[in-house]
């Protein structure tokens, strides 16, 4: 029986709606990431307590690393959705159907999915960013402590 489904194209259609919307975030998310990091550095600079500022920047990064692996997993799950509605054979209850919840197995884990190269270079710099103005701070209030510089 070689039904045919006139709604396929809508369907699809919706699942690429829902993928390219997680996209987007995803996109977003990077940019907010090198928006609120550089105004921490703003900030660290001009701060009594630059290593404070500096610290309290650790967290949006690490924050953003984790909702950009979030995103880039559920987009996968949405194209594992968006395989299965393109291959699978029509039946009433899948006509537009939009969870992608069955198909989270099918992707990798958000853990595995933080250290997948799209997301993992870019986060792992800004964070080595983070930390190596902290460590900067830090010697130069030693130093200034001291009476160094």
């Amino acid at each position: 029986m070689n039904e045919q489904r006139d709604d396929l194209p809508d369907h699809l259609e919706m699942i690429q709606g829902v993928i390219d919307r997680h996209s987007r975030n995803s996109f977003l998310l990077k940019g907010w990431s090198l928006t609120l990091i550089a105004a921490v550095f703003l900030l660290a600079v001009r701060s009594e307590e630059p290593k404070l500022a500096i610290a309290v920047g650790l967290l949006p990064a690490l924050v953003f690393w984790g909702l950009d692996a979030y995103y880039l997993r559920l987009e996968r799950s949405f194209r594992a959705l968006f395989n299965h509605a393109r291959t699978a054979a029509p039946s009433p209850g899948d006509r537009f159907n939009m969870d992608a919840g069955p198909f989270r197995a099918t992707v990798p884990t958000w853990w595995r999915t933080l250290f997948t190269t799209s997301v993992f270079w870019f986060h792992a710099v800004v964070t080595i960013l983070v930390v190596g103005a902290l460590a900067f701070f830090t010697v130069r209030s030693c130093h200034a402590t001291q009476g160094i510089l």
